[in-house]
């Protein structure tokens, strides 16, 4: 059975379908194409977070695999970091520091603070469920971004304990990748924003392998995210998604 991956969630959850769309499409059938192009059974991948934070340069490297919509495993392999692994499973979230040789959930308040210093908070990184079940979509028009002709989707959350009360999306029309998306607060306040940079034809599916994040609460702060030799459905041991992997 295939079912949605979050891994480091944030570098998931963003593109539409591939085919092109050849007439105004319902909002339902928008996210319905965002949803599925998230849809696979694994992934394991390299990757680089680039942080951009006050003048001063973070990159920061490693390797990640993915299983359904429930497990994922980081590990770090910069030197300042390396060692530092996060495993999610059942939709908790621990953390190894090689440092203390401790294994901590994160959890509570905690999940609001950054993630190892990037535009990401380890809030964003542990939602697993669909876009589809968690808002409600409507289409706010046709508009341009940087030049490409997208469908703009409004999406209100279903329930008044999601992160983000609001989103906005723009889908482009002739590829169907969202290349630019937009999360508010309650109040109406935008929160961050999310640039696709790259896309790449990965296992039948357009794919992000390179996006830009900004937490607008941050002054001059940005985190690129950067996803090298990706694989796709290919099968990954239990043993990788276990606590026991995380003090290895």
């Amino acid at each position: 059975m295939k079912t949605k991956v979050t891994v480091l969630a944030f570098v998931l959850a963003v593109t539409a379908g591939a085919a092109a769309f050849g007439q105004t499409p319902s909002a339902a059938e928008l996210l319905r194409r965002v949803d599925d192009n998230e849809i696979f059974t694994t992934i394991v991948y390299e990757g680089e977070m680039i942080i951009d934070y006050q003048g001063k340069r973070f990159v920061k490297t490693m390797k990640a695999w993915g299983r359904e919509n429930n497990d994922n495993f980081t590990e770090f392999t910069n030197p300042e970091d390396r060692g530092v692994k996060y495993l999610k499973k059942g939709g908790r979230l621990y953390v190894y520091s090689p440092d203390t040789e401790e294994v901590m959930l994160i959890s509570g308040h905690m999940l609001k603070e950054s993630m190892m210093g990037s535009d990401m908070s380890y809030e964003d990184t542990i939602e697993n469920d669909k876009l589809s079940n968690r808002y409600n979509p409507s289409l706010g028009g046709s508009e341009a971004w940087n030049g490409r002709d997208c469908w703009v989707l409004d999406l209100a959350a279903k329930k008044k304990t999601e992160s983000y009360p609001r989103q906005k999306m723009w889908i482009e029309k002739e590829t169907g990748d969202c290349l630019h998306y937009e999360q508010f607060a309650l109040s109406g306040a935008k929160l961050k924003e999310y640039n696709l940079n790259k896309i790449e034809v990965i296992a039948g599916r357009r794919f992000p392998v390179e996006m830009e994040i900004r937490d607008l609460l941050r002054k001059n702060s940005k985190t690129t995210l950067v996803m090298k030799k990706v694989i796709m459905d290919q099968p990954i041991a239990d043993s990788v998604f276990s606590q026991r992997n995380l003090s290895r």
